[in-house]
């Protein structure tokens, strides 16, 4: 059938505002055009992330219910241990509020002045981890993944030579490699088991560890299932623990393939990584068998990752998130080829070229599609990476099992209107920026 259906029914409801144009004028001027300072309720379909924006399954909820919150060795931890253990397969488990107090205690412990950690693509908060201590974040993802309009299967795989070459050159300087699974900052690509068979063979060479960064672990296994020759009569299951046993641990994001609204982890098989990580989580996040979440939270994490590796719901993942790219595609919107798992990319400066790269486009066509129709949509370029930016894009990031097929449709429709008014929308500088993380709370003027 060529119907895309949501492989779940809708029992709950939560109503959105419709505003008009002059209503969103006034909240953009009011947020001085950064969508991350707008109020939820004057945004009528929100693609800004689909970190912790996704809904629940019923099971989920029932495992909210039987949340154990004692402070101590509750049994919410226990079963959560048991399926990040089950899963992933790494022995140490160690609870955090979300991914990026993973990977600030990963950081902490394994990076410092001088140390290089090389990656596929650090994405914004690893990469300010990483510099926050010291060290370099090292991007070295394939160059063809600098070509938007390409089509390969695999566009967020590690260069392996640009790899090998780093770390023969000082293996000392390299505490760990990385790869994230998919590479968001690269347009929600994913990295072929190939690929992360050679990142192990040659960082194993020198005796570096491999750490993922598994926020999108699933929709990477699908793809490889799906995309790769020899992986199609294997489950995602499978495929899943295959994978992290090329690996010695990861962090997580629980908001994104854990199907929950907050949490995440930090895995490993290093002892005496994790006996430092738990005393750093004691001062900082909480005990080791809560870590800053409350038992329910624990429990809705266990449940949604057995429930993000059902094939019928990855199936729909992907080909809903296709359907979004393929019709801007032929209708003739710049977008980043092919689909990935969690979001389309648009491409900022294709779409406008009479933007320089200076004056933000994708900041400028986020916030033109915000002002038309009320979508929130992320820049994924210049204001976020700058100087480390290779692509200018606008992330159309799907919430988990949120929105129907009708809502794509208007996002679609939108977006055309929007592409053929184009030569209108003007660029942006900016007029106040923090130090780190600038795209969260810089303020913008229009030029």
């Amino acid at each position: 059938m060529k119907t895309i259906i949501e492989p779940f029914r809708i029992k709950v409801v939560e109503p959105v505002r419709q505003t008009t144009q002059e209503e969103r004028e006034a909240a953009l001027r009011r947020a001085s055009f950064n969508l991350f300072q707008l109020a939820a309720e004057d945004v009528l379909i929100d693609l800004l992330t689909d970190s912790g924006t996704g809904a629940m399954s019923q099971e989920q909820w029932a495992g909210v219910m039987r949340g154990d919150e004692s402070y101590a060795g509750s049994r919410s931890f226990q079963r959560f241990q048991a399926k990040v253990q089950e899963i992933f397969g790494y022995e140490h488990v160690i609870p955090t509020h979300q991914g990026r107090a993973a990977e600030r205690i990963l950081f902490s412990i394994v990076g410092g002045a001088g140390k290089i950690i090389p990656n596929n693509t650090h994405f914004d908060t690893t990469r300010a981890n990483i510099e926050y201590g010291g060290g370099t974040a090292r991007d070295l993802v394939r160059a063809e993944a600098r070509d938007p309009t390409l089509e390969l299967p695999f566009k967020g795989d590690v260069d392996l030579a640009r790899l090998a070459e780093l770390v023969e050159a000082d293996p000392r300087r390299v505490p760990i490699g990385m790869v994230t699974i998919t590479n968001n900052a690269g347009g929600g690509q994913p990295v072929s088991f190939d690929n992360v068979r050679g990142v192990r063979a040659i960082l194993e060479a020198h005796a570096i560890p491999l750490y993922f960064d598994a926020c999108r672990f699933a929709e990477n296994c699908w793809f490889i299932k799906t995309r790769e020759p020899g992986f199609a009569e294997r489950s995602v299951r499978e495929i899943a623990r295959a994978l992290f046993a090329l690996g010695d641990g990861c962090t997580m994001s629980a908001k994104k393939d854990g199907l929950a609204n907050i949490g995440g982890f930090l895995a490993t098989n290093d002892a005496r990584l994790a006996a430092e990580a738990r005393n750093i989580l004691i001062l900082t996040e909480g005990f080791p068998t809560y870590g800053g979440l409350a038992g329910r939270d624990l429990e809705a994490i266990a449940q949604g990752l057995d429930e993000v590796l059902d094939e019928d719901y990855l199936r729909y993942r992907a080909v809903s998130t296709a359907y979004l790219c393929d019709h801007l595609h032929a209708e003739g919107v710049p977008v980043l080829r092919p689909a990935g798992g969690h979001a389309v990319y648009l491409d900022a400066a294709r779409f406008l070229p009479h933007v320089p790269k200076a004056q933000f486009p994708g900041q400028a066509l986020a916030c033109a599609l915000y002002r038309h129709a009320g979508i929130r949509a992320c820049e994924i370029g210049g204001v976020m990476f700058g100087e480390h930016a290779q692509l200018e894009l606008v992330r159309l990031a799907i919430p988990r099992r949120v929105y129907t097929q009708s809502h794509i449709d208007y996002v679609v429709e939108a977006i055309l209107e929007v592409f053929a008014a184009r030569e209108r929308i003007g660029g942006l500088r900016i007029v106040e920026e923090p130090p780190r993380l600038r795209h969260f709370t810089c303020k913008f003027e229009e030029l």
